[in-house]
């Protein structure tokens, strides 16, 4: 009961959908075109629209605000399993003509008096959260936890503190204008910015804006030592990269949980893996019980790449369905459960508010440790990233599935979402009108 009526409060002040009380300011060329808009120069933005429903809309390109702003002229932009929670509406405080997009990278088209580092004419990729450079957590490297890019008072509320303001995420997290989009504004560009050098084409660089920052901290912070097994769940994107990481940190087994052809996509990148379907499962067979048999006593560490919106069972499903709670807990619970003692779970995946039937008596009694890898702190990673791409330490093309157009995105997000064997979308390139010619071995341009 307690739960419940401390997840409906949350809802009472967060609000959802077209309803959401905006507590921050619209930083949309759509939506305050005084403000943002450089009237001049049309563009074209994915926009939300509602709940599962988005659209190629008409815009203006933004302009420059402040001295520290960089506009960058996007040459790449990505769909991300966790735009999916935004376009089910899980994700409070959006509203109609949001620009969506948090991965993108192009070139620098103007930048505002007080920039230094960033040059018109060069490449750059965004850091899909904003962080301001000097605040105590972005002087550490910790620019996803920055102090003063979040005005948010809802956050103050449900969480305890803010966390920085990310591209096209909702005003829960600032109400930044994304980079699904022919232009985006980029506040602090000096700092959200990394040039691109030649050797590094966009259709590998953009990836450093989200996943495989994500994907590497889910690892690091998780910590995964040599010689451990690890449980990861989700064969996404995300997954995928977690699973290459870890046995670059030399695990010595990864097991990826998740149903269907991503397993199969997984097994082909990565032939080490080892994959565990739940849904082919024996009935009344738990994910846990399997993975005890292949790993007595448990792995030592497994990592959350699936989110908390969707659930597994009605219970959870009907439980949310009334507001009584966010997220369900069926895959933490089953993570906890199969973790061998004093073994560590990490979650990546997007989790929002309140989850119930918490198994939090295994968690205290095995010495489990549970870490909120968080937004993950691109800027503390993304030049060491950068060098392992440009090696081919890290190859992010492993992801790459297919190139689309911007015009194509508000379909690609029905197709992404629906996970059909058949279109087989893992990561995508989404060019604009201004994006280099397709670089040497990634896929050629797919009509939707």
């Amino acid at each position: 009961m307690a739960m419940n009526v401390a997840a409906n409060l949350a809802e009472k002040v967060l609000g959802s959908g077209d309803n959401a009380t905006v507590t921050t300011g619209v930083a949309n060329p759509t939506v305050d075109i005084e403000k943002f808009a450089d009237t001049s120069v049309p563009m074209k933005a994915l926009t939300w629209m509602g709940k599962n429903s988005v659209a190629l809309s008409d815009s203006y390109k933004p302009r420059i605000v402040d001295p520290g702003d960089v506009v960058l002229r996007v040459t790449g932009s990505t769909i991300c399993g966790s735009d999916l929670h935004l376009y089910h509406g899980a994700v409070t405080n959006m509203q109609k003509g949001d620009i969506l997009g948090h991965e993108f990278c192009g070139v620098a088209d103007s930048v505002g008096s007080a920039v230094t580092g960033i040059q018109p004419g060069k490449r750059y990729v965004a850091s899909f959260q904003i962080g301001c450079g000097t605040c105590k957590f972005c002087s550490q490297g910790l620019s996803s936890q920055c102090d003063n890019t979040n005005d948010s008072t809802v956050q103050n509320i449900l969480y305890g503190s803010r966390t920085a303001g990310l591209f096209g995420y909702s005003h829960l997290t600032g109400g930044y204008a994304g980079g699904q989009a022919e232009y985006v504004r980029v506040p602090y560009g000096d700092v959200n910015l990394l040039e691109l050098p030649d050797d590094v084409p966009d259709e590998l660089g953009l990836y450093l804006s989200d996943v495989l920052p994500t994907s590497y901290n889910a690892v690091q912070d998780t910590r995964v030592y040599p010689g451990d097994t690890v449980a990861i769940w989700g064969a996404g994107p995300i997954g995928l990269m977690v699973a290459a990481f870890a046995f670059k940190n030399e695990a010595s087994r990864v097991i990826m949980v998740d149903s269907g052809w991503r397993l199969d996509y997984v097994k082909k990148k990565l032939p080490n893996a080892e994959t565990l379907d739940y849904k082919a499962l024996g009935s009344g067979k738990s994910v846990t019980a399997e993975i005890h048999e292949r790993v007595p006593g448990g792995v030592d560490v497994c990592i959350e790449c699936a989110a908390g919106e969707y659930a597994k069972g009605w219970g959870h499903y009907f439980e949310m369905l009334l507001g009584m709670e966010t997220d369900t807990s069926e895959i933490i619970n089953e993570m906890i459960t199969s973790t061998r003692k004093f073994g560590r779970c990490g979650i990546t995946g997007a989790y929002i508010g309140f989850t119930n039937h918490f198994n939090i008596g295994s968690l205290m009694e095995r010495g489990i440790r549970l870490i909120g890898n968080g937004q993950a702190p691109v800027h503390k990673y993304w030049k060491d990233l950068l060098k392992m791409v440009q090696s081919g330490e890290v190859d992010p093309g492993i992801m790459l599935t297919h190139r689309v157009s911007l015009d194509d995105m508000a379909e690609l997000y029905k197709r992404f979402d629906a996970r059909k064997e058949e279109d087989g979308i893992m990561k995508v390139f989404v060019e604009t009108k201004f994006s280099a010619p397709r670089a040497e071995g990634t896929p050629a341009l797919t009509k939707l």
